[in-house]
């Protein structure tokens, strides 16, 4: 706990003190050694579904726990090889991202068709695999922002994967298009037995106001979740809540006042809990994402975002460039320095 504290530094009383009160904890389906047994089991999941989503829980440094740490390593399409490996091109072969993930402790990888694919009889039995079906690139010139389809759930299946997952660009003129898509692939998966994550992103310019970004308002991205569970996504992966009113900033849609007044208040915690809360209380789990690698400060921000989400009722992080674009032990390290988040029984949930 020390060393949490420490890392947490100025923040530290800030965020490991805080009580919610807008939405209590006692509201939410918690994280734990049997949440799919106390949660799970009541929905239309096949036992097959079940077995995969236990297969994630019950690997890796935070097995047992009913919390996720997960290394995703999409971005040589989304990003670019040259933007996401030049800062360490071990990674450009993918056995190292596997590897990666497996000495850092990981529940599961997530990657590419073609990551999972080329490694997969030697290391899917060894590790849940997450087969990551769509995409945007930017090498189509000029740049479009859109999720397509780079693989079916057959391949997926066939890889041996635990899980696939997809991104939505919610808010954007796409959207719909995204919505139905993975609705049809997660229908599938499922049929076949693997579980389901979905990167609930915003995209549109107008949520720009000001100057203020409001891709990461608790608001928006609230919705973002809860239309993701809409299409029966079991494990949610959202970027952390960093402001709020993002629907009175743009003046669209509908919300009510008391969003703002009663269940939310400014603090972090609070912001991340209305995520959670639009997750259906929690029964599917929200990871939040570990954000871009900017260097030193890496380490703090990845145990900062640990202790929120953990306190807020998520249930874990899903981590990439801030331990691919290191060396390999210093990846391990800060890895390991989040699920040590998850496992300290002194960071409860506020």
């Amino acid at each position: 706990m020390t060393a949490i504290q420490t890392l947490l530094g100025d923040e530290a009383e800030s965020l490991l003190s805080h009580v919610c009160h807008g939405i209590s904890k006692e509201r939410l389906h918690l994280p734990g050694p049997d949440f799919i047994d106390r949660v799970l089991q009541a929905g239309d999941r096949s036992p097959a579904v079940l077995r995969n989503l236990a297969a994630l829980f019950n690997h890796g440094r935070l097995a047992g726990t009913g919390y996720l740490s997960i290394l995703p390593v999409d971005q040589g399409v989304e990003h670019s090889g040259g933007a996401s490996f030049a800062p360490n091109p071990a990674y450009f072969d993918p056995e190292n991202i596997v590897r990666l993930a497996i000495e850092g402790g990981c529940n599961g990888v997530a990657s590419t068709l073609g990551v999972l694919g080329s490694v997969a009889r030697r290391y899917a039995h060894r590790i849940p695999f997450i087969v990551k079906l769509n995409h945007n690139e930017f090498l189509s010139y000029p740049n479009t922002y859109d999720q397509s389809m780079f693989a079916d759930v057959e391949q997926a299946f066939a890889m041996g994967a635990a899980a696939v997952g997809a991104t939505i660009y919610f808010g954007s003129a796409e959207s719909r298009r995204q919505i139905w898509e993975v609705s049809q692939a997660f229908k599938r998966a499922h049929e076949l037995g693997m579980a389901t994550v979905l990167w609930c992103y915003l995209r549109n310019g107008a949520f720009k106001v000001d100057g203020v970004d409001y891709h990461t308002a608790a608001d928006l991205t609230g919705q973002a979740n809860h239309l993701g569970v809409t299409i029966e996504a079991d494990i949610i992966k959202q970027k952390m809540a960093e402001n709020n009113g993002g629907f009175n900033a743009v003046k669209f849609s509908k919300t009510s006042p008391k969003v703002y007044s009663e269940l939310t208040t400014p603090h972090p915690i609070d912001l991340v809990r209305y995520q959670v809360a639009n997750c259906y209380m929690g029964r599917a789990g929200m990871i939040n994402s570990g954000g871009e690698s900017k260097g030193a400060g890496d380490l703090t921000q990845a145990v900062r975002t640990a202790v929120i989400n953990k306190r807020a009722g998520g249930m874990g992080l899903i981590s990439g460039r801030k331990a691919f674009q290191k060396p390999m032990a210093e990846g391990v390290a800060l890895l390991n320095a989040i699920q040590d988040v998850y496992l300290s029984e002194a960071v409860s949930i506020a």
